[in-house]
């Protein structure tokens, strides 16, 4: 999972940081690419917002899912052409919605009659996706609850817009995020097919399909230790096929398009941590615990440990007795824990306060989900492996340095500020 430059690039220094190793960020967007040649991509910045993974990514020919305007603006300062970004938060104000159409983006993601009005009346003329909801099994996370609608409320709000002025450009759904089941790819483009005949034969011939996200990273463990292995080759049949069906159930060309996020970036981001304590502790049953504090938890970089593990490596250390204990945060919050007593995590047991500690495929919403100094702790320093071909690159992109000057006097009502980033 390490490769050579990862490692050396850890093993300096000593402070906390969290590698990203950009070349490898490449390979993952070639892969996937290669894997569906006829589907466009637009990354979810949610995911890693970060500049220099953006950046790179847009030299790839990248397009990128925005939820915010402030998402909008980030992307659109990679140089990515402005019809390559799309505002895919159903969740949007009046305001918002300005904002996004004022930096140029003409298509909106809805789910609900009053967002589809909203962007009618704020963005007027623009393209509009419509979010159908689906169950999320086979996901780790389903998303099942808060986005999409049924395809006959996406029927109906798809209607309505065209008669409001806007374009009914699409159908946009998510399978919930780290997808395992490849027949869940089956079943959810089944009934994407069904819903844009349906669409069809009301007069309303759709362009797109935004078939999500959902395409998963191979390097996780599941809350009980158990390494979580995606039938990776069933599932992009599975979607391969399901696109060819729906081609040939149109009668006409649709162009396909998807968001991925952790597929790109979650294998190619490592923590570096450091041991706090290996602590041993009586509980009120007398039953004593091993427990490993680690630099590094819940709010400042591992956020997703609610229904992960993830891989841990001690380097240098060559110990073979192990202890089993629970891992958890620096913080004096009780959720800082990564694991419970039903499922110990074996460590080695001469760990002590200082050791380094690297914790593997962190790359997706570490970042994003860090929070700003809870407890004091700050957020990890952000540190990247480059190549000189990415770098060449960025440096002779002249359209992201056109747009450097431009966007100097863009300002929004809202603001972002990012954690300094150190090469």
């Amino acid at each position: 999972m390490l490769n050579t430059q990862m490692k050396q690039a850890l093993e300096l220094g000593n402070q906390d940081k969290i590698l990203f190793d950009l070349p490898g960020v490449e390979m993952k967007y070639d892969e996937l690419q290669s894997r569906l040649p006829s589907v466009e991509i637009r990354f979810a910045i949610k995911s890693c917002p970060l500049t220099p993974v953006l950046n790179c990514l847009a030299n790839k020919g990248s397009g990128f899912d925005a939820a915010s305007p402030n998402e909008i603006l980030q992307a659109i300062k990679t140089g990515a052409q402005i019809n390559k970004i799309h505002y895919g938060n159903t969740i949007k104000s009046d305001q918002q919605i300005q904002q996004a159409f004022s930096l140029g983006i003409t298509d909106f993601v809805t789910d609900n009659m009053a967002d589809m009005q909203a962007i009618a009346t704020n963005a007027p003329g623009s393209h509009v996706f419509c979010r159908l909801a689906t169950n999320g099994k086979g996901a780790v996370w389903g998303l099942s609850r808060k986005f999409g609608c049924s395809n006959t409320d996406a029927i109906n709000i798809l209607t309505k817009a065209k008669i409001a002025g806007l374009v009914p450009a699409g159908l946009s759904a998510h399978i919930g995020s780290q997808q395992m089941k490849a027949k869940s790819w089956v079943d959810f483009l089944t009934y994407v097919g069904e819903t844009l005949m349906q669409l069809k034969s009301k007069g309303i011939n759709l362009k797109y399909i935004n078939i999500g996200g959902g395409f998963p990273a191979i390097g996780y463990m599941d809350k009980t230790g158990k390494n979580l292995t995606p039938p990776v080759d069933d599932i992009f049949a599975a979607i391969r096929d399901g696109i060819k069906k729906i081609q040939q159930q149109a009668g006409y060309p649709i162009r396909f398009m998807m968001e991925p996020g952790r597929a790109l970036v979650a294998d190619q981001g490592v923590i570096r941590a450091h041991v706090t304590r290996l602590t041993e502790r009586e509980q009120m049953n007398g039953e004593k615990q091993n427990w490993l504090y680690l630099s590094c938890g819940k709010f400042n970089g591992l956020y997703e440990t609610d229904a992960l593990q993830y891989r841990m490596v001690f380097p240098g250390n060559n110990e073979t007795s192990q202890v089993s204990a629970i891992v958890a945060g620096p913080t004096c919050d009780s959720d800082d824990v990564f694991n419970s007593e039903e499922h110990l995590i074996s460590i080695p047991q001469n760990l002590k306060s200082g050791d380094p500690v690297w914790l593997l495929s962190c790359g997706a919403y570490s970042t994003s989900y860090t929070t700003q100094g809870f407890n004091g702790f700050e957020p990890l320093k952000h540190h990247f492996i480059h190549s000189a071909d990415i770098e060449s690159r960025i440096k002779n992109n002249t359209r992201l340095n056109e747009l450097k000057s431009k966007l100097s006097v863009v300002s929004l009502d809202v603001e972002y500020s990012e954690v300094s980033n150190e090469y």
